[in-house]
């Protein structure tokens, strides 16, 4: 729902009779999106500019022909392994933090937790208040991109590895606590409510109730925060963090597109070993997997801890809290851009547009592929086409969104259809990932029962798998419409237009002040797309 009032909803301890869902509501925020991306396209291919650029067929063709021949030296192998080191040390510590304060956090922000038993006027306003507040709070966090929290702090950590984990950990944490808040009011059902209308307390009841039903997705997004920690910590390092993104920036402007190759193969086999090391975890089950994978952690991070050798009191010193301070100063109060108000709302609307675009292909897509990349196939034509489909789907998300977006440059002029594009392809991999695994760990009893009584197997699927998936994939999808509005900071430093493109050059400019203007600009792009997400879900679940 909109707002924490499930026990009311469900009937509660008031015995209250639960909320119609209003008839055609999720069909109404369906026209207003197909409307909203229909102008968004049709405003940019009829704006009267060039669109396509015929001269760069040559080279995108050139890029994928590298793929079959990458760079295999025992020189630059060594590099890349150093590299990959890095970038994984980063990843590491910046998703154990991220899935620390995720967990704690998401509980707390919650629908599910705000809910209570009694149905007073008075209580319920104040905790809808105190619900919206706290998915405000998370917004700050999560809508700068970590590219921005790096910066920032660099000006005020120097370059101590704690920059690139905190960078992750920051924004990361955040947007774990908003999925594992959706995870848990989607699994908060009648067991939860029950418990809760006979006096349980809160904590007693998700713990019992909820977390049996929600551990495996819990861990499915934990594994697959740890996987886009890496390909965020590789796009820390195209801003000066080092490992595989310093590497990937060197050859790629270099035009050496076997290298290229060869640290885009490293990537994929880094997110392949993550993928795997979940799926099989989810499998498995029982204590004895778990306890072998929590000593793989430790020792991950461990190493993570050696490598990077991160200076901890650096955090609390003197210096420290000046440099802050002056940072402070030098971005408040925030200014506006030039050209004003009007400029600023102009980009803010062509962010928008760009994110409603990408998260429309990421969804159509990724929906289609699912049901084909969820693991499970009982034949051997079955299980060969969803090998296919996840290594399609670990492929477009292995390549970061900056690199997508200079692939679509080499056939598109620059503006916001390219960046719209690159945060599509790059999200339909992420977004693919994440609704097979729903799929994966949907109970299949009501599905396998409809069909033993002689369903069609469309029926079957119709009303054995769809309600269960549908809740899962819109939570999934809106939460990627609100990434994607983040990530076209990334895209807009290469000429996509936007906020991001706006942002770049203010940092170019070292206009500080402007740039909190911006990021500010950002934070309430976000959080007006959380408060839409949270309506749309609340609309289709009454």
């Amino acid at each position: 729902m909109s707002a924490p009032t499930r026990l009311e909803a469900a009937g509660g301890a008031a015995g209250r009779p639960a909320r119609r869902r209003t008839p055609g509501g999720g069909r109404g925020w369906a026209v207003v999106w197909a409307l909203a991306v229909a102008w968004s396209l049709g405003g940019w291919l009829t704006a009267g500019a060039p669109v396509v650029n015929t001269s760069g067929w040559s080279r995108f063709a050139d890029f994928f022909a590298a793929a079959l021949s990458p760079q295999l030296s025992a020189e630059f192998l060594a590099r890349t392994g150093a590299a990959a080191l890095s970038t994984l040390s980063y990843a590491v510590l910046g998703t154990l933090l991220a899935v620390v304060v995720g967990l704690v956090v998401g509980v707390l922000v919650s629908e599910t937790w705000w809910a209570t038993g009694t149905g007073a006027r008075t209580g319920r306003g104040v905790r809808r208040v105190g619900w919206l507040l706290t998915r405000l709070g998370l917004a700050v966090p999560r809508g700068v991109h970590e590219a921005v929290w790096a910066l920032l702090l660099l000006s005020v950590l120097g370059r101590d590895p704690l920059v690139g984990v905190l960078a992750i950990a920051i924004p990361f944490g955040a947007i774990t606590a908003k999925v594992y808040a959706e995870i848990i009011d989607e699994s908060a059902g009648g067991p939860y409510v029950a418990l809760r209308a006979a006096g349980a307390r809160r904590g007693p009841a998700l713990l019992y109730a909820v977390l049996p039903v929600a551990w495996p997705d819990l861990v499915s997004y934990a594994f697959y925060r740890f996987e886009c920690a890496v390909r965020s910590a590789v796009i820390l390092g195209m801003v000066g963090a080092g490992g595989l993104g310093f590497e990937l920036v060197l050859s790629f402007s270099g035009s050496r597109h076997a290298e290229v190759w060869t640290l885009i193969y490293t990537i994929v086999v880094i997110g392949a070993v993550v993928e795997r090391w979940g799926a099989g975890l989810r499998r498995a089950g029982g204590a004895q997997p778990s306890r072998v994978s929590a000593v793989a952690v430790l020792g991950l991070v461990l190493a993570a801890l050696v490598h990077l050798g991160p200076n901890l009191s650096r955090v609390l010193s003197s210096r420290t809290a000046e440099l802050f301070a002056g940072l402070v100063a030098e971005m408040f109060p925030p200014s506006l851009p030039e050209g004003g108000w009007a400029r600023l709302l102009e980009e803010a609307l062509v962010t928008l547009q760009m994110s409603l675009v990408a998260g429309t292909v990421a969804a159509v897509a990724a929906v289609a592929v699912a049901f084909v990349a969820a693991r499970g196939g009982t034949t051997p034509a079955r299980r060969s086409a969803g090998m296919l489909a996840r290594w399609l789907l670990l492929m477009t998300r292995s390549l970061p969104p900056p690199i997508w977006a200079l692939l679509f440059l080499f056939v598109l002029l620059p503006g916001p259809l390219p960046g719209a594009l690159a945060l599509g392809v790059y999200n339909f991999g992420v977004l693919g990932r994440l609704c097979a695994e729903v799929v994966e760990n949907i109970d299949r009893r009501s599905h396998d029962h409809l069909v033993a009584t002689g369903a069609p197997p469309v029926s079957a699927f119709a009303y054995g798998i769809v309600p269960q998936a549908g809740g899962r994939f819109l939570a999934y999808g809106l939460y990627r419409w609100e990434v994607a509005v983040r990530e076209t900071v990334v895209v807009g430093i290469i000429g996509a237009g936007g906020l991001g493109r706006l942002l770049e050059d203010q940092r170019v400019a070292f206009d500080l002040s402007a740039m909190a203007g911006t990021v500010l600009a950002l934070i309430a792009l976000c959080a007006l797309v959380d408060m839409i997400s949270a309506t749309v879900r609340g609309t289709v679940r009454r």
